[in-house]
């Protein structure tokens, strides 16, 4: 099968063919019907120190995506051939101690699709068909595909109740952007997102930032005077990586925020 691979331990990655890969008792094969492509795949094209640590060479990578179930392993149940489908992508023994206790996100010997593992980037991927879950009809394939970052930002915004809040968030990547929707959408009063990049900040503003702020013309503390706010912001989501992105959150946080 046709595959996107890293195949030298260089930046880039190459379509080549590939194995397709064998069912086991507990999976499914998918084949993909669309991708995504995610910042842990740009460092893996650039090669970078994290890259060259972690990636197996060769191997094909990837790990957001949707498909359509066409195999399943004998013990598999709860699925059928012509499903839907997206999957976990971290891969969990199910035999640890934090496995057995109901703690997989602590699982040490996780491995991830994509990167420790062939991923998404083929024509067929094979995951246990407990990593699967069901696509509603209703979804269309270009969200589906996206619902690794998306996970990412609703569970980090949904960590604290939100309505009538003030929201701040430093950095506005895929994922500071879709953690900007949520909040407005549960109910944030203002919701004030940062970046250097003006297109992001477009973006934001787009799925609907009160105010998308460049810091290296505005000043924030000028933000919240034109916001009304006194007393900083109730929530900080720091989504860029930055530490001093992360030094302003704080400097700008209300007491206790």
């Amino acid at each position: 099968m046709k595959a996107l691979a890293k195949l030298e331990r260089a930046p880039g990655l190459t379509l080549t063919r590939v194995k397709k890969p064998e069912v086991g008792h507990n999976d499914v094969m998918i084949r993909i019907r669309k991708t995504a492509i995610c910042g842990t795949d740009l460092h893996i094209w650039n090669w970078d120190e994290w890259a060259q640590k972690t990636i197996p060479v060769p191997m094909h990578v990837g790990h957001e995506y949707v498909g359509e179930i066409v195999e399943i392993g004998q013990e598999v149940r709860g699925f059928k051939v012509g499903d839907r489908v997206s999957g976990e992508g971290h891969i969990t023994c199910g035999f640890c101690r934090n496995c057995r206790a109901g703690r997989r996100h602590l699982c040490r010997n996780t491995v991830g699709v994509g990167v420790n593992r062939e991923g998404a980037f083929a024509e067929y991927l094979v995951i246990p068909a407990f990593n699967a879950f069901r696509i509603p009809d209703d979804i269309s394939d270009d969200l589906a595909s996206i619902f690794d970052p998306f996970g990412n930002a609703t569970h980090t915004a949904l960590t604290y109740n939100l309505v009538g809040e003030d929201v701040l968030i430093t950095g506005a990547g895929p994922i500071g952007i879709m953690a900007a929707a949520i909040a407005r959408h549960v109910g944030a009063r203002y919701v004030v997102i940062t970046d250097v990049n003006d297109y992001r900040l477009g973006l934001a503003r787009r799925m609907g930032a009160t105010r998308a702020v460049n810091v290296e013309r505005e000043n924030l503390r000028g933000v919240m005077t034109e916001l009304g706010m006194t007393e900083g912001f109730d929530v900080g989501l720091e989504m860029s990586g930055v530490p001093q992105a992360f030094a302003d959150m704080l400097e700008h946080m209300n007491h206790g925020g």
